[in-house]
């Protein structure tokens, strides 16, 4: 063969472009539904068996201070794929609002940059249907409300619009409570608990169907592992969302995981065998990455949404020693238990005391991808957690601020100020110090207090500007 003296500068060319632009990351966000923040064991948990979680941990970043957008889930869930706190867009409650057209999503980012994107579970960002009626708002009566996940980018869907029962998800009992019952054995009367699942535009999947009888995190995960399976045949770049029900009530839990609580009631068995079912879910995921190769390169994040459910000491989620609860500004009601695992850039695993939240996944994944932020200047809430993975970042230095039922808080790297009952007075907080929040220091530290404050102040009026549309003009 003669000589090719064009050959050699033509490979410098392309293997010069492929080292330009290398494949993006694959990236899984898993959430969990009212899962408490010393319910883990990373975070001192002993009550709940989760071994594969604890594995996960074992190799991941684990936060120690990472914090829900809200303390419901709605508003936490917007913040995800927004980046931006949910009052700049009208969803300020469960089952309030909707995810509006004009919000730029983190499933359209990936999406414009190639990516294959699912989204599998929960959504409660709006109304999944203007026909049926069906869950808290489905319908006619729900119209307004209607913002599906196949109109914010998301290509393949597998979601409900709000809760289910975490086992046998479409039925429950006749006359069954609220909060947690045995799976329904062959003969008991049942009636369809009124929330389905959705594929498409008027594609309800038949809530009698086999395939949705069971655990419902197992359900859940079929879908997100065909999806997965399915991109990687494709040769394709891939966002999959896993919003999991548990253990959101009612919480139901198989045979199998209710009997390793034989001490427990019933609800705190089902509560926390519904627990140790969706770790066995988390632990089929990072198998399955393994298996297909793609777990070195792919983020998989964990979190849940708010604080755990019900008053303690009569509920069995777990805020470990953190004050308050779900519903509350207070750490309990919104520090979460969360996780970062990325093979690729995080060789060990590592605890971070930095504090982190829901609004930064948009612009970590966007920096992290190399994909498209959002097409104009519109104020994000969150900042890219890139330099904390890399360990870069030992502070957060912009604070999070919080609002929720008439209740205002911000939090830094140190203090925090949380509104009192007048909902303008502010007490004052030293979380490394105090994270039970148990002593006021505002008049102590009238220097912080007062910088704070005006901090706060200016959130709101940006979020006030936000939600009178200007960010959209």
């Amino acid at each position: 063969m003669g000589r090719r003296p064009w050959l050699a500068p033509l490979l410098a060319v392309l293997l010069g472009a492929c080292a330009a632009a290398p494949r993006p990351p694959n990236v899984v966000l898993v959430m969990c539904d009212d899962l408490g923040w010393g319910d883990v064991s990373w975070n001192g948990g002993t009550a709940i068996r989760t071994p594969h979680l604890d594995a996960m941990a074992a190799c991941s970043l684990r936060f120690g201070r990472f914090y829900a957008a809200a303390p419901v889930c709605s508003p936490t869930r917007a913040s995800v794929v927004t980046g931006r706190h949910p009052s700049r867009y009208g969803i300020l409650g469960a089952n309030v609002g909707h995810l509006p057209a004009a919000e730029y999503t983190l499933y359209e980012a990936l999406t414009a940059a190639g990516f294959a994107t699912g989204h599998f579970g929960k959504w409660h960002l709006g109304t999944l249907t203007t026909t049926v009626r069906e869950s808290n708002r489905g319908g006619p009566r729900g119209a307004a409300h209607h913002s599906p996940p196949w109109q914010h980018g998301v290509a393949v869907s597998f979601v409900t619009e709000a809760k289910t029962p975490t086992f046998d998800p479409m039925i429950q009992p006749v006359g069954a409570g609220r909060q947690a019952w045995p799976p329904v054995a062959v003969g008991v009367p049942t009636r369809h608990y009124g929330t389905h699942y959705w594929t498409g535009p008027g594609q309800m999947v038949d809530p009698d169907a086999a395939e949705l009888r069971g655990c419902d995190s197992k359900i859940i995960m079929d879908r997100a592992l065909d999806f997965i399976a399915d991109s990687v045949a494709a040769d394709s770049a891939f966002l999959a969302v896993v919003w999991f029900h548990a253990p959101h009530l009612p919480v139901v839990a198989g045979d199998e995981h209710r009997r390793l609580y034989p001490d427990a009631t019933l609800y705190e068995a089902s509560y926390r065998g519904s627990v140790t079912a969706l770790d066995e879910q988390v632990g089929r995921l990072r198998r399955r990455l393994r298996e297909l190769d793609v777990a070195e390169d792919t983020i998989v994040a964990f979190c849940s949404d708010n604080g755990p459910e019900g008053r303690a000491g009569r509920a069995p989620g777990s805020a470990g020693p953190l004050r308050g609860r779900k519903r509350d500004l207070f750490e309990g009601g919104i520090r979460v238990p969360a996780l970062l695992e990325w093979p690729a850039r995080i060789r060990h695993g590592r605890s971070t005391a930095v504090p982190c939240g829901t609004v930064d996944y948009l612009p970590t994944i966007v920096e992290a991808t190399g994909c498209a932020p959002p097409p104009d200047d519109r104020p994000l809430d969150g900042i890219s957690l890139v330099p904390l993975i890399e360990q870069r970042m030992p502070e957060r230095g912009v604070p999070l601020a919080f609002e929720s039922r008439q209740k205002v808080a911000l939090s830094g790297d140190r203090y925090k100020i949380h509104s009192v009952d007048d909902g303008e007075t502010f007490a004052l907080f030293d979380l490394l110090a105090d994270p039970g929040e148990t002593v006021d220091l505002a008049a102590r530290e009238p220097a912080i207090h007062r910088e704070m404050v005006a901090a706060v102040a200016a959130w709101r009026a940006s979020c006030a500007a936000s939600a009178a549309g200007d960010d959209y003009r």
